[in-house]
């Protein structure tokens, strides 16, 4: 237990926690996303489950990050599958077939998309708070420990307002398809290839794929009340 007692732990302690927080905020979103649409008795253990699971794959991930970061082109594949779960949760949430809002993910679905999104998310995350760490995995351990019940209120607390304010789910949308598109350029294979373009395909990519998947939330929410509208007129 001298660790306590050693100044240069709390430091370190203190960098991982701020690494954490700094991503809680996409993580509460994307946990807000998936559970919305399950029944009030689910959506609190969705949110534990994914939380949970999410930060038990990061802390396996830290201690093979070096190996990890080796891979071509894996930060492009995790932005892509980063597009692909947003349009699968606005597509959740708008409904599909006959008008009708269909009940979205299963309790164990919502799981899945809250780890994997978690995992894509957290690969910058995770070499950030390594390097913090210094081999340390008790500090690991300790600093993403303080973001796990931050993580979970905030989640709750978003899932809420989407349920009055579906517009908020759009805006989520968007905020992962800009995330999805800094990841894509900042693969060190794609930075390697667009070379000088960098820095305007950066703020670029992301802008479009946040605005493009803001707007298909709002035409498929349009969709959908429109084709409500349609049945509710036919019978």
């Amino acid at each position: 237990m001298a660790f306590l007692l050693d100044p240069v732990f709390w430091a370190r302690w203190l960098a991982i926690v701020l690494i954490d927080l700094s991503l809680a905020g996409d993580n509460a979103l994307v946990i807000a996303l998936a559970v919305r649409t399950l029944p009030p008795r689910e959506q609190l253990w969705g949110r534990l489950g994914g939380t949970f699971g999410a930060v038990a794959l990061r802390l396996a991930f830290i201690t093979i990050v070096s190996q990890l970061l080796r891979i071509p082109f894996l930060q492009a594949v995790g932005g892509l599958l980063l597009i692909w779960i947003a349009i699968k949760l606005v597509r959740q949430d708008a409904g599909e077939g006959e008008g009708k809002v269909r009940h979205g993910t299963t309790l164990w679905e919502a799981i899945w998309i809250i780890i994997l999104a978690d995992v894509v998310m957290s690969l910058d995350n995770v070499l950030a708070v390594a390097a913090a760490a210094h081999g340390d995995l008790v500090l690991v351990i300790f600093g993403i420990a303080l973001s796990i019940p931050i993580v979970i209120w905030g989640s709750g607390l978003l899932a809420r307002l989407m349920s009055r304010f579906r517009w908020i789910v759009w805006l989520g949308a968007g905020v992962l398809g800009w995330v999805a598109g800094e990841m894509i350029l900042k693969d060190k294979m794609v930075h390697g290839w667009i070379g000088p373009w960098a820095g305007f395909l950066h703020w670029t990519v992301s802008a479009v794929l946040g605005v493009a998947l803001t707007g298909l939330g709002w035409w498929l929410a349009r969709r959908a009340m429109g084709e409500a509208g349609t049945s509710e007129a036919t019978e």
